[in-house]
């Protein structure tokens, strides 16, 4: 077992602090970073390491990329909130920009990711009785097992994590759960005419980066077209490049009736989240039925425009497609009996690990980051690797390389 104790007087006390003044909400590796610059981060001791979760997948520009950290700089000395209280000069460049971008009539600007999952659920439900005819009160969304929207008590509502769920009830009804990646199941569940909506990501992230089948998406769009039901693509960590394409639907040429954003849409700056879809669905919203005090507001405008702008300008969905392929092949080269499973698209992807002698994936994280890469486990025995979308070919190899020496010293 490698110890997690190793730790610096400086790192330590931090820890220390964090334990004692905050809640116990995350169990996070024992590195204390305090300084990030494209896809390195630096820890209080000065070592650095590669970054290979972007804040999962918030980074995808890199860490403190040079054009955002300036607009925010030039942006909060204007103006940074006036609420949507009244009007502001800069949301309004903000929607053409994001709706022209992926082709939507409308956007509903949040902040974070869940606020915009909730935004999702009330536009569907408000649809489903304003367009759709649904009895009041009766709406269904249907969700995919294995499936990580938030942490709401909404959402969580809808997921089926044991840890998630235990001991938050009652919980919110009105969902019905099918496994991911399986039509027949989506088949069945669109019988009940009550079911307003299928919320779903494109590939599972927090659930081990589950890629579906090929034609699944497709499939499941063109069967809620038919009846009549909302496809509401869940893209807060699979879009903004980080599959290869813009959004991972972009792989099978679908077109969403909602599109839910975060993370990289702002480069990991600030929090700016957002809801697209059409008038249709997006003008059942009058005055007064949904908002938030920092939706919209300025700086996150501002951020959000010049982060699209460096993802395009950059080239970064190209990139991400092209050393995703890299990766994986370096990957799949290794010969440790504790890789069992190599799998992801773009830049988003996960290792299985098989424990042996008490060795998991956590202590494989442990040792990563002795070697300079920072990864973390989830669900015991799966480990993400989704570096910032700015990497190089060059130190893709250099990743793989400590990736393969960190297994083989187990051996």
């Amino acid at each position: 077992m490698i110890a997690e104790t190793n730790l610096s007087v400086k790192s330590q006390q931090i820890i220390d602090l964090e334990d004692k003044y905050g809640a116990h909400n995350y169990h996070p590796l024992p590195v204390v970073l305090e300084r990030g610059q494209g896809v390195f981060v630096w820890d209080v001791d000065g070592k650095k390491y590669y970054d290979f979760l972007s804040a999962y997948s918030a980074v995808n520009q890199g860490h403190c990329h040079p054009k955002i950290v300036q607009t925010l700089v030039e942006q909060s000395q204007k103006l940074s909130l006036t609420s949507r209280a009244f009007h502001n000069n800069v949301l309004g460049e903000y929607e053409k920009f994001i709706t022209g971008l992926f082709g939507f009539d409308k956007v509903l600007p949040m902040n974070t990711g869940a606020e915009a999952v909730e935004t999702a659920i009330k536009l569907a439900r408000k649809w489903g009785y304003e367009k759709k005819g649904v009895a009041e009160n009766a709406a269904k969304l249907i969700v995919c097992s294995g499936n990580f929207h938030g942490r709401t008590i909404s959402i969580v509502s809808a997921s089926t994590d044991s840890d998630a769920r235990k001991n938050f009830g009652p919980y919110t009804p009105g969902y019905i759960t099918i496994p991911y990646n399986t039509i027949e199941a989506l088949a069945e569940a669109l019988k009940d005419t009550s079911v307003v909506g299928f919320l779903v990501e494109p590939i599972q992230g927090e659930a081990g980066v589950l890629v579906p089948n090929e034609g699944y998406l497709r499939t499941c769009s063109e069967m809620c077209k038919a009846a009549n039901v909302l496809f509401i693509a869940d893209e807060i960590q699979t879009g903004i490049a980080r599959t290869g394409q813009m959004l991972a639907c972009d792989h099978e040429s679908v077109k969403p009736d909602m599109l839910i954003l975060g993370k990289a849409l702002s480069g990991g700056m600030y929090p700016v989240s957002a809801v697209l879809a059409n008038d249709e669905v997006m003008m059942c919203i009058k005055p007064g039925q949904h908002g938030s005090t920092y939706g919209g507001n300025p700086l996150g405008c501002k951020i959000a425009i010049t982060a699209m702008n460096v993802v395009i300008d950059e080239r970064l969905a190209e990139n991400s497609e092209k050393l995703g392929e890299v990766l994986r092949t370096e990957l799949r080269a290794i010969h440790s009996e504790r890789l069992t499973t190599v799998r992801g698209k773009g830049l988003l992807n996960a290792i299985v690990i098989k424990e042996i002698n008490g060795i998991t994936a956590w202590e494989v994280c442990l040792k990563l980051a002795e070697n300079g890469l920072l990864a973390k486990p989830t669900h015991g025995d799966i480990i993400r690797f989704a570096p910032p979308l700015v990497i190089t070919n060059e130190q893709i190899l250099e990743c793989a390389s400590i990736i393969k020496k960190t297994l083989e010293s187990f051996n």
